[in-house]
């Protein structure tokens, strides 16, 4: 037990470090506490095509995978994957960006002086937790699954500037939940989906169906047209996926919201990040929040774990002990949250609480509400770039969605996968893999 709390308390303090940090690249991790588990896709990159397992992520924005050669880059897993390094020369579509490249340029304006033309387009990544990654830039072919029909994917390549890591250090060059890299879905123009959509081949908007129970789910590129969703404006001129909170209630019972929480144009803002395990709120907020949550057991009086965990012992049913709460959000869009949701089960008859004082300022100075996968799993949640709004739905996430097919304009099924290895299912811990599916028209060649 101690061992996976130390792991999930380690994850998500590095995580908000590198929230805080000034890059915009910050780097996910861990899904769910009770497995500190990943969310991972496969692709295929190169030519001919090598499979990598990248870890999905709202929370950042570039492709980037371990590069031949890598310095304390991992050598194994133990999720129980194979890892994989990428290596330019063997692939015939793969081209260096150089620092005369407009991608370059665009990208790090403030490096002009120390970018010249025909050096390598270079990127350094550092965070708060000590970690840092570092390579160049690649212009590459990324193979992924495209939706031909009902439940029926086919291979569709396109053309995108990722990263080739020649460099990991601290917890990047560790062999502990080890990928070989990250696939960012942030708002940059760095991300795959930005370089595709800005190409006009696809629309830039994806959903994620995260399966809190058994592991794998849905990642789809493209309109869901069923479910439908209803959805809340993203706040403007925000790095990250910043949505208006208006109000919290636990049982119909309010919370207090104090005036000026991440007060984007004076609007009390909540982050939605994947990357992040735990759902964390403003000092204020979290004391409320167990204040209520506590007093539906008054004879029960929690322990601590690791110092900051509060932990029932409770063989009961956790929904029928503990109440229900509710964030509401512009445009009338409401996230429920029961109690074995915002609990995570430790053994048997232990639950601890994931709700967590954040403790973490945004860009204003304001204590910031940051949303994880504890509150996001088991909903499918949409991201349109185009319209500027997040949606989300109660859903079962091993069952199915319906997208649009752009070209075409059919309409067809898409179903939940696991790409998880059987080693991995078969232990305590999930580690939940995503199949990422496309849905676009024809792609960069």
């Amino acid at each position: 037990r101690k061992r996976f709390l130390k792991a999930l308390i380690s994850h998500d303090d590095n995580r908000r470090q590198r929230f805080l940090s000034a890059t915009e690249l910050p780097l996910g991790g861990d899904s769910l506490p009770t497995a500190a588990a990943l969310y991972f896709t496969k692709l295929q990159i190169g030519s001919p095509p090598k499979d990598f397992h990248v870890q999905v992520d709202t929370g950042s924005d570039l492709l980037w995978v371990n590069c031949i050669e890598c310095e304390n880059c991992p050598k194994k897993s133990d999720l129980g994957i194979p890892l994989a390094l990428y290596d330019p020369k063997a692939s015939s579509s793969a081209k260096k960006v150089t620092c005369d490249d407009k991608f370059c340029k665009a990208t790090f304006t403030d490096q002009s002086n120390e970018c010249k033309a025909g050096m390598l387009c270079a990127y350094s990544v550092k965070y708060g937790d000590g970690s840092a990654t570092s390579g160049f830039f690649v212009h590459e072919k990324v193979t992924i699954a495209q939706v031909s029909g009902n439940r029926q994917t086919t291979p569709m390549s396109g053309n995108v500037i990722l990263g080739c890591g020649a460099k990991q250090s601290g917890q990047l060059g560790s062999s502990d939940q080890a990928l070989d890299g990250i696939l960012g879905f942030g708002q940059s123009n760095t991300s795959m989906l930005s370089q595709l959509s800005s190409a006009k081949k696809m629309r830039k908007m994806f959903s994620h169906c995260l399966d809190g129970k058994r592991g794998g789910g849905i990642f789809a590129i493209g309109e869901v047209v069923q479910p439908k969703i209803k959805t809340t404006p993203l706040i403007d001129e925000q790095t990250h996926y910043n949505i208006e909170l208006k109000s919290i209630d636990v049982n119909g019972e309010d919370i207090k919201l104090p005036t000026g929480i991440l007060d984007f144009f004076k609007k009390q803002a909540a982050v939605v990040d994947s990357g992040t395990t735990l759902a964390y709120f403003p000092d204020e907020v979290y004391n409320q929040l167990m204040e209520k949550i506590m007093a539906a057991q008054p004879g029960k009086k929690p322990h601590v774990v690791q110092k900051r965990f509060k932990c029932y012992k409770y063989s009961g049913n956790i929904d029928d002990g503990f109440p229900v709460v509710n964030l509401h959000f512009a445009n009338s869009l409401s996230l429920k949250v029961l109690p074995h949701q915002y609990f995570f089960q430790v053994q048997d008859d232990e639950w601890c609480i994931g709700f967590q004082d954040s403790n973490l300022k945004g860009n204003t100075g304001k204590e910031i509400t940051l949303l994880g996968d504890i509150v996001l799993s088991d909903k499918l949640v949409t991201y349109d770039m185009e319209k500027k709004v997040i949606g989300w739905i109660d859903y079962n996430c091993s069952s199915s969605i319906k997208v649009k097919d752009e070209e075409s304009g059919k309409v067809y099924e898409v179903v939940a996968k696991d790409i998880s290895s059987s080693h991995h299912r078969s232990t305590s811990r999930m580690i939940l893999g995503l199949l990422l599916f496309l849905t676009a028209t024809f792609l960069i060649t």
